[in-house]
């Protein structure tokens, strides 16, 4: 079914006089399954129909409401992309022939197929010549510098207990499945996915000339080192513990913890002349990857550095390097059954990469001042109405609220796109070689981002392109952020229905405010540091009722045997539930001094709300992935996103008279309401 009839569906039969004229106001009336009660499963009564009749494209892992919009971006992004390609009178040094000639190389797959490992041979040069152990401190500082993932990791950001100052944070990484987890598991699937981990690393070093048998033993090497860094790795529930990932040192004193590591010629390789403080993430890690400089041979670790380096750089070789990447990644554990066409991987990386550049001509051409101004507004009414509900909790001292709205007030907001745009000036892209400008781009990159150490932190920056369909709160910043790309249809349209527009963008923008709320940013105050600003009584209350919305996940069962991980997703989940709560409020404060709409297509305002936030969660997911997600992502799937929150509201209560005996149904006293 075309992605526009998704969108945007016609309202059908007689409308009386209080009902809107305008058709398509946001909801999708085919998608609704009238064999279902509302009142039993509410997701599916909204989107059965929609599910049913979906099939997710052969290139994907899932499909939902964010990927038509995201479909509908790069079309868009593609012309843009297209025209640049072909505009051989750019200015040199401009983004148009920046992005123009990254696309082009990026898209010569004769070029790519014919170099086949090429590019990467220098690389493998350097790697042939270690001979030391501080020999593999300098290169991997170098392939730090270009985005290589190999045994730690190292960025700048905010100092999360002194937000005003950048500093260098270092901690686990190394390895390339997507969780420490998928390592240690003993179950039959995981033990499966283990084996064909092994056989991948396996076929890529053949690439690089390896016989088979040779590669078959060099990748059970490169999996036991993995294997050794995954048991001193957390796992994606442990590193919400924000505290515990909080851990200052000194150079000396890293080196006293991680001896067999020369620190100091790492960062002096890494770019970095001045260092005074390091956040060590995982001290643990850092520990045992000293002991492995002295325990594993210099043959596996010579093996380890070759397969990270054709792992990192498969996406920008030859053609068969790319299709054996996408075997395992993305066919084994994501579901997808076809690699995405080149062009789309192509822009991916051109976005990725050079997104501002690219977004600043996108915004030109595809984003209105009048949506900026609308979404301002909302985003002034769901604060207003957040304010109000802080101060009517009945749960939350007066000191604690006082605090509360200091850090409601102080919350930065950042629409569309960034007042100030990046300059990639110091960024050299030619047409010469794809793997060349993916390798500058990433060690500009790095270098943008290792200049902030010791510096003020720029208020100002963007962590997303424009033309991205997300959406972020940055504790550290105490900001919510909505690129160009998230405030269109079906997010947000001028045109629909102000109940499909509040169900949406609007708890969309209250789920971002509510992280500032949740179990993590909690624990950062107005001006961004990770310091306790709650009494101690209010801070277990709160801890009480964030484990109630762990519970109620708990027990959601994804596929087969699968259950949602509470203590995973708890963040998103709280998120989720003030996010519609704040925004149903905020529709209503919307209709102050004004007529109340009536029904539309039967449904009152209040059900069209539910109705449409219902179906902006629609989401197919192959089975991979659904459970690659529940592993391993603090999201819980779409479903579990409307039924677990709108199960906790007494307003979905009295829009769909749900009463006791209903399975959307929960009593009083086991909702949870925490915002």
């Amino acid at each position: 079914m075309p992605a526009a009839a998704l969108l945007m569906a016609s309202c059908g039969g007689n409308k009386s006089k209080d009902e809107s004229a305008s058709k398509g106001y946001g909801i999708d009336l085919t998608a609704i399954d009238t064999t279902i009660r509302p009142q039993d499963d509410f997701y599916d009564y909204a989107n059965n129909n929609w599910l049913k009749r979906t099939e997710i494209p052969a290139t994907e892992a899932r499909w939902g409401s964010f990927s038509t919009l995201t479909e509908n971006n790069r079309t868009n992004l593609l012309a843009i992309l297209d025209e640049s390609a072909k505009n051989t009178k750019a200015a040199k040094g401009s983004n148009v022939q920046k992005i123009g000639d990254f696309y082009y190389t990026a898209m010569d797959s004769v070029k790519l197929n014919a170099e086949g490992i090429n590019p990467i041979k220098p690389w493998l040069a350097a790697i042939d010549s270690l001979s030391k152990p501080d020999d593999l401190t300098l290169l991997a500082a170098r392939m730090h510098r270009s985005s290589g993932n190999v045994l730690w990791g190292s960025y700048v950001m905010a100092d999360v207990k002194n937000s005003a100052v950048n500093v260098m944070y270092i901690g686990q990484s190394g390895t390339s499945l997507p969780d420490a987890d998928y390592y240690l598991k003993t179950d039959p699937e995981s033990k499966a996915i283990q084996k064909q981990y092994i056989n991948q690393i396996s076929k890529m070093l053949q690439f690089l000339g390896d016989k088979p048998e040779v590669a078959d033993k060099e990748a059970i090497a490169v999996m036991k080192i993995e294997t050794q860094l995954a048991k001193v790795s957390m796992n994606a529930v442990k590193q919400r513990d924000i505290e515990a990932q909080y851990n200052k040192r000194t150079i000396d004193e890293l080196s006293k913890e991680a001896p067999n590591v020369n620190w100091k010629s790492y960062f002096t390789a890494l770019g970095v002349k001045e260092i005074k403080d390091i956040i060590v993430s995982q001290p643990l890690f850092m520990t045992e990857v000293s002991k492995m400089y002295k325990s594993i041979s210099m043959d596996d670790w010579k093996t380890y550095f070759r397969w990270h380096l054709i792992d990192d750089a498969s996406p920008f070789l030859s053609d068969e390097i790319v299709l054996q990447n996408f075997d395992f990644f993305e066919k084994i554990l994501s579901g997808s059954k076809e690699l995405k066409p080149r062009w789309k991987r192509s822009l991916e990386i051109v976005d990725g990469t050079m997104g501002e550049a690219l977004g600043q001509i996108y915004v030109e051409k595809h984003f209105s001042a009048d949506s900026k101004k609308r979404i301002n507004e909302m985003v002034d009414n769901l604060t207003a109405a957040y304010s109000e509900h802080i101060n009517q909790l009945d749960w939350m001292s007066a000191e604690t609220k006082k605090m509360s709205q200091t850090k409601l007030k102080s919350i930065i907001r950042k629409l569309g796109y960034p007042d100030k745009w990046k300059d990639y000036s110091k960024l050299e892209i030619s047409r010469d070689s794809y793997f060349k400008n993916v390798n500058n781009a990433s060690q500009f990159a790095f270098q943008f981002n290792i200049d902030k150490l010791g510096q003020p932190v720029d208020k100002t920056e963007w962590g997303m392109s424009p033309p991205t369909v997300n959406a972020y709160y940055n504790p550290s910043v105490n900001e919510i952020v909505f690129p160009a790309g998230i405030m269109q249809p079906p997010f947000f349209d001028p045109k629909a229905d102000d109940a499909v527009n509040y169900a949406r963008i609007g708890a969309v923008i209250g789920h971002e405010i509510t992280h500032g709320f949740d179990d993590q940013g909690s624990q950062f105050d107005a001006e961004g540091n990770l310091k306790n600003w709650w009494t101690e009584e209010d801070k277990k209350k709160f801890e009480q009722k964030t484990k109630i919305v762990i519970d109620q996940f708990n027990g959601f069962v994804a596929i087969d045997t699968l259950h949602v991980i509470g203590e995973l997703t708890v963040g998103e989940n709280i998120a989720d539930l003030g996010g519609f709560t704040i925004a149903f409020a905020a529709l209503q404060k919307s209709w102050a001094g004004k007529t109340k709409p009536g029904k539309i297509d039967g449904f009152t305002p209040e059900q069209r709300f539910f109705l449409a936030g219902a179906q902006m969660w629609q989401t197919k997911y192959r089975d991979e992935a659904l459970k690659k997600q529940v592993l391993t992502n603090p999201h819980s799937p779409g479903k579990f996103r409307v039924i677990g929150p709108f199960s906790n509201m007494p307003e979905f209560y009295a829009a769909f008279g749900v009463k006791e005996g209903d399975k959307m149904f929960r009593p009083e006293s086991v909702r949870a309401k925490i915002w």
